[in-house]
């Protein structure tokens, strides 16, 4: 499982130009699962990204997570994130997750992290969706479990 995570001072996810979810200052989470990802990969992910501390303190350190920033998290399914980029010019798609597996990860991801943090906004997985941003920094990573 891999989240591509940025710090925004707002985000907002639409579908067919109506806006589905979003936060103001918080987390943009992409969300790419692949293949051989499971409940586990998910708690690990999870516990990771309410714990990464990017967010300033008093010294403009990263030294507060997301929690402690008071922000809210905006969960987008990625799929292109479970891309193979290693050879050639084009992307293959053989280590993401089958559909019916990356959306019940997803979902479950959802649950978990609603139970823990809010506010939690998402988009629609798989969706065309148009993710709207503004970069904090800009501050970007990439978390894997």
């Amino acid at each position: 499982m891999k989240a591509l995570i940025q710090r925004v001072t707002s985000a907002h996810v639409a579908v067919d130009g109506e806006v589905i979810g979003c936060i103001d200052k918080g987390l943009l989470v992409l969300l790419g699962i692949d293949k051989n990802d499971s409940a586990s990969n998910s708690a690990r992910l999870l516990d990771r990204l309410l714990t990464y501390r990017i967010f300033p303190d008093e010294q403009q350190r990263m030294n507060r997570n997301v929690v402690e920033a008071s922000g809210g998290l905006l969960i987008v399914s990625q799929f292109t994130l479970a891309a193979d980029t290693s050879k050639g010019t084009r992307p293959s798609f053989s280590s993401a997750a089958p559909p019916q597996l990356a959306e019940q990860l997803y979902e479950e991801f959802l649950t978990a992290l609603r139970a823990r943090h809010q506010p939690v906004a998402c988009g629609r997985f798989g969706a065309n969706m148009q993710v709207h941003l503004v970069n904090d920094g800009p501050v970007t990573f990439l978390l894997e479990a």
